[in-house]
Formats: structure tokens, C-alpha cells, sequence
């Protein structure tokens, strides 16, 4: 190659928040997807681009999927469009207005995706497709000799624990695998031989270039400038190495796949990066024997959108909070976190919990998804466009969503409730990343199994109103919002009055009780012991020590991200409520 060189990497987002962390349909595979590919292009309303009435048609007739499940494909890719939040708070209003199924297919019938991109999205189902030797010894293909298959349940829980959506290494390895095939979904159908397979001499067009900018972007001889895949090769020496014909318009697909295969690299805005030279984030109280192992790392000062990252690993009995434009749109890795409480109160573009245990977390509103995999005894509150859970147990999530909760296998003693707390930006953050109040979906979640399998029915319940309350995010900001804007639901709303009507009785109790002065402080500090004591059983103690203001420290060269709340320049600064305003005071006597 000339000097004027190439790097090329596969894009995080496709894989991180378009692939189902779950085994896709058998039928998403090169076979069916070449006869799709094929069929859209002689079919009108299929090409350029497919609407949700094809669809729907070629998913339930042809693929044999369930029609939610083929909503949920083409709901997942319409996550990956930019589009802006107005366009996407337009949307789910027009949703929310739809009262019969008629009308919401109506509705569902006026989106559509762009076919190729789309063709592409459904092949990279297969990233966390497992063989069945890979689920016995951890290889990649099966043999003659492989023992006896474990069933799928347990093949669909190994995936849920183990997939592969953050993996930058694979996500490489996957395209450098199957390019001639992601490639050959590009090509015209008259360029394929009676078999259904490429000609030699088959060329690739500008617009099927474009459509391949949904997985791959780069940057020219180390350039810092990131550009889409058809961008990048608009540049006149990289499309002579590409095989670009002036003549044709077109690029011969031989060249531009040996051109591909030098140029492919691993992402440099990836997690492995990010985790090994990324810039680290410090916080102010270090407690002896819980942090040493405790890892913040982000990308967000230098990373392209869609590839701002934050990773935070093994933070132990904590209480972090940030409110910063540092986390505006950043993709958010939570992994083995245990003990801990963490509020993340900004905008975000995703986040995953991974092998998290025993911790709270608090998140803005996710523009994307929320997915927990692994985790057990976590509890999780947010607002966002779709929430995926697998593998986890003993979890509660309060959340408002427009989409319906995906519960994956493998899950366990799961609790779903309303969202239930407020801070004063919520509604501005909601708004940033186009996510409505309406329709709220959290109570009725999608159970999704590989197909020959069912996920279990009993592994999740409704939070009944007598177990609800409701959450107060322990730190003083500034803003409008003093209360949760939509409310509750009904029965819930009844049930936190029922309690604020018990406070008040016995408030009114213990007023015509005219205790004298002595009585009084003998009967409050009866009730201050008790309340003493429930905090010690329940663990609450531990969440209130942490709130408590940390010790200054010395300034250094990395990013403060002081426990419990934050001073540094232009930024929200969360200030640590005192104790008994964080989580209530002891009751009083009188």
C-alpha cells in the first residue's frame, strides 16, 4: 500500500447495543438471509428501503418468527439511527395515542429501516451464536467426537453470561470471518451465480458502500479524524486501493475485500483500549482494604460519539455519584461492583451491569438500552428506551420504559416495579435523550427463549404496593424538578399514602399523649435506639456512613471523582445530604 494508508475498525455500537445478547433465531443464517437478500430487491416495499408490513410478512412467513419477536429485531435496529430526540419523543407520543392493535400497527407501519443496513444488522445476530462444542470445551466448531449436547436452556444462560457485545476482539474477529459473506448481502442479485453465490468480477456499489458505514468507520494514515467507511474511501487514493472504478461507479468486490482485510484493525476507541490507556478517574476517600482493586477508566475526552466509553470495575462498598457533561451520551460498563451505591445522574447513551452483586444504581435516562447480566441481589432504577436482563437473580428494577422489559434465561427471583424517584434534571435528561413518560411498559415484559425452548413465567413478579416505596436520591442539586413528573401508579400512589397517614396518626398520637419534658426524652431516645438498631439489621447504616463528606486530599493530575459528590469546575456539583435528610431522620417523640 502507499504511504496515504488506512486503518479501519469495526464500530461498538452495532454490536453493543444492536446484537440481542441471546442465541438468534436458526434461521438467521447465510442461507435464509442470501434468499431475503435476494427477495427484497424483486418485491415493492422492500427496496431501498423495508417497511414493518414486509417485514412482518417475510419474518412470520418466511423465518417463522413470533410477530413480537420480529418487533423486536426491527424496533432494536431503529435504536441504532440517528435520530434526533425530537424525532424519537414524535414517535412514542404517536405510540402512546394508539389504544387497539389496529391502531398500533397502523402506527408500527409508518416505520421503516434501510434494507441493506438492515440485512446486515440481522446477520450480526450471529456474534452470540454458540456451536455446540463451543458450549461444551470452548472451541469454535463441532466435531464427530463431541459428547452428548447440553440442552439449550443451559447453552442460551452460557451465552447470557458470557456474551459478546462489549468484546472489541471479537467483534474484529467476526468481521475479519464472515466478510466475504456480509459483503456478498451487499451485492446486486444479478451479479450472483445460479448458486446464489458472488461472480469474480461482481462489483459493489456506492450505495451498497454506504450501507456498510453502519459497521465500519476509520481514519486516514493516523489521522484523528474518524469517518464512516463510505466517507473514508472518498478520499482519491484510497479508492484506487479499494478498486474503485471511475467508469462503473463502482468498486470490484475482489479488490475491495483484499483492500478490507489489510486495512481492518481493532477499534481504538474499544474497551480493551479504553481499559489499558484510558484516562482514569480517582475519587477523594479511599477506604483501606475495599478500593485497591477498585478501576474507573473513560475515553469520553478523545473518543468519536458512539464510542464514549466509561468502565467502571470491582468498586466495593462505596457510594459514587457524578453529575457531569463527561458522561453526556457515554456508553457505561458497571463490572463486579459489589456493596455498592452508585448514582450516574446525566444523559447516557447505554449501560451494562456485568457480575454485579448487593449494589444500588441510580442511572439518568438511557437513550438506548440497560442491560444486567449476572448480577444477583441488585437494585437498579432508570428511564430508558429499552431494558434487557439474563442470567441475574434476586434483582429489583424500578423502571419507566416504552418498550417491554426483554427477560432473557436463566433469571431468577426477579422483582419489576414503577420508577419511583426524581432529581431536579430529570425531565431536561429525558427530554436530551428522547424518552417519554408515555407509553410505560415496565409491568410487561417480553420473555424471550431459543427457539424449541420457553423461558420460565415464574421468574420474575410484580412488586406488590405494600412492599413499594419510593427513593430519594440523597444529594442537593439544582433544577425544577422536586417531585417524579408523571406520578405513580394508581394502587402505588394509595399505598404511600397509606404510610403517610400512619405517620401522621401517630405524630397525633404521641401529641395527646402531653408527655412532660422527662417523658419525652426518655421516649425519643427509645425510638432513636430502635431506629438505630433497624439500621444496623437492614444495612442501611453502611449506605448512610458513605454519604458522609470525605476527608480533603491533595490535588493531583487525574480527574476527581470525590465518594458522594463532586466540586470539580463547570460542573453540577452533588452535595451529600446529611443522614437523616438522605434516608429520614429517626422518628421523633413528640
Amino acid at each position: 500500500m502507499d504511504k496515504y494508508t488506512a486503518c479501519v475498525w469495526p464500530r461498538l455500537e452495532p454490536f453493543l447495543i444492536g446484537v440481542l445478547p441471546a442465541t438468534p433465531p436458526s434461521k438467521f443464517n447465510m442461507h435464509y438471509l442470501r434468499k431475503m437478500a435476494c427477495y427484497v430487491r424483486t418485491r415493492d416495499g422492500c427496496f431501498p428501503r423495508l417497511g414493518w408490513h414486509m417485514w412482518r410478512h417475510i419474518a412470520c412467513g418466511k423465518l417463522q418468527l413470533a410477530e413480537e419477536l420480529s418487533w423486536l429485531y426491527f424496533e432494536t435496529f431503529d435504536l441504532l439511527m440517528p435520530r434526533s430526540a425530537e424525532q424519537r419523543l414524535e414517535w412514542v407520543e404517536a405510540l402512546s395515542q394508539c389504544h387497539t392493535p389496529k391502531e398500533l400497527d397502523k402506527q408500527r407501519c409508518k416505520l421503516s429501516v434501510d434494507t441493506l443496513q438492515f440485512l446486515l444488522f440481522l446477520y450480526l445476530q450471529q456474534l452470540n451464536r454458540i456451536s455446540l462444542r463451543t458450549s461444551l470445551i470452548g472451541e469454535e466448531w463441532p466435531s464427530p467426537r463431541s459428547r452428548s449436547p447440553s440442552s439449550s436452556s443451559e447453552r442460551d444462560n452460557k451465552i447470557s453470561s458470557q456474551n459478546k457485545n462489549w468484546d472489541d476482539q471479537a467483534h474484529l474477529t467476526f468481521i475479519q470471518t464472515h466478510l466475504a459473506e456480509l459483503l456478498e448481502l451487499l451485492v446486486e442479485p444479478g451479479q450472483l451465480s445460479n448458486s446464489g453465490h458472488v461472480l469474480r468480477d461482481s462489483q459493489l456499489t456506492s450505495e451498497a458502500l454506504e450501507s456498510l458505514s453502519l459497521l465500519l468507520e476509520g481514519s486516514v494514515s493516523h489521522s484523528r479524524t474518524v469517518y464512516p467507511i463510505h466517507k473514508l474511501l472518498s478520499h482519491s487514493p484510497l479508492q484506487s486501493q479499494a478498486g474503485f472504478s471511475k467508469l462503473s461507479r463502482s468498486y470490484s468486490l475482489q479488490q475491495f475485500q483484499g483492500f478490507l482485510h489489510q486495512a481492518l484493525c481493532l477499534n481504538p476507541f474499544g474497551i480493551s483500549t479504553c481499559s489499558q490507556s484510558g484516562k482514569k478517574l480517582a475519587w477523594a476517600l479511599q477506604v483501606a482494604g475495599t478500593l485497591k482493586k477498585a478501576k474507573i477508566f473513560r475515553n469520553t475526552h478523545m473518543a468519536p460519539p458512539g464510542s464514549r466509553l466509561l468502565l467502571m470495575s470491582q468498586v466495593c462498598k462505596q457510594t459514587l455519584a457524578k453529575d457531569s457533561e463527561k458522561l453526556n451520551n457515554a456508553n457505561i460498563k458497571l463490572h463486579r461492583c459489589s456493596e455498592a451505591f452508585i448514582y450516574l445522574l446525566s444523559p447516557l447513551r447505554s449501560v451494562t451491569l456485568d457480575k454485579c452483586r448487593n449494589c444500588t444504581v441510580v442511572l439518568g435516562p438511557v437513550g438506548t438500552s440497560v442491560h444486567i447480566q449476572s448480577c444477583e441481589n441488585v437494585r437498579v432504577v432508570c428511564v430508558a428506551d429499552r431494558l434487557t436482563i439474563g442470567g441475574s437473580s434476586h434483582c429489583t428494577i424500578h423502571a419507566l420504559t416504552p418498550t417491554r422489559p426483554l427477560l432473557l434465561p436463566g433469571n431468577v427471583s426477579l422483582t419489576l416495579g414503577p420508577f419511583h424517584t426524581h432529581y431536579p434534571t430529570l425531565e431536561d435528561h429525558m427530554a436530551s435523550v428522547g424518552v417519554a413518560v408515555v407509553p410505560n411498559l415496565w409491568d410487561l415484559p417480553l420473555l424471550f427463549g431459543a427457539e424449541g425452548s420457553t423461558v420460565d413465567a415464574g421468574c420474575y413478579r410484580i412488586q406488590p404496593p405494600s412492599e413499594f416505596y419510593p427513593l430519594v436520591i440523597p444529594f442537593k442539586m439544582e433544577g425544577d424538578n422536586c417531585e417524579i413528573p408523571w406520578g405513580l401508579p394508581t394502587d402505588y400512589q394509595k399505598a404511600v399514602e397509606s404510610r403517610e397517614k400512619v405517620i401522621e396518626d401517630w405524630q397525633k398520637t404521641v401529641k395527646e399523649a402531653h408527655l412532660n419534658k422527662v417523658q419525652r426524652r426518655q421516649f425519643q431516645a427509645l425510638v432513636e435506639q430502635k431506629f438505630h438498631e433497624w439500621l444496623l439489621e437492614t444495612g442501611q447504616r453502611q449506605e448512610l456512613d458513605s454519604l458522609l463528606p470525605p476527608a480533603l486530599t491533595p490535588s493531583t493530575s487525574v480527574d476527581h471523582w470525590p465518594s458522594s459528590h463532586t466540586s470539580n469546575s463547570g460542573q453540577n456539583v452533588l452535595k451529600a445530604q446529611p443522614p437523616e435528610q438522605a434516608k429520614g431522620r429517626a422518628p421523633t417523640a413528640c
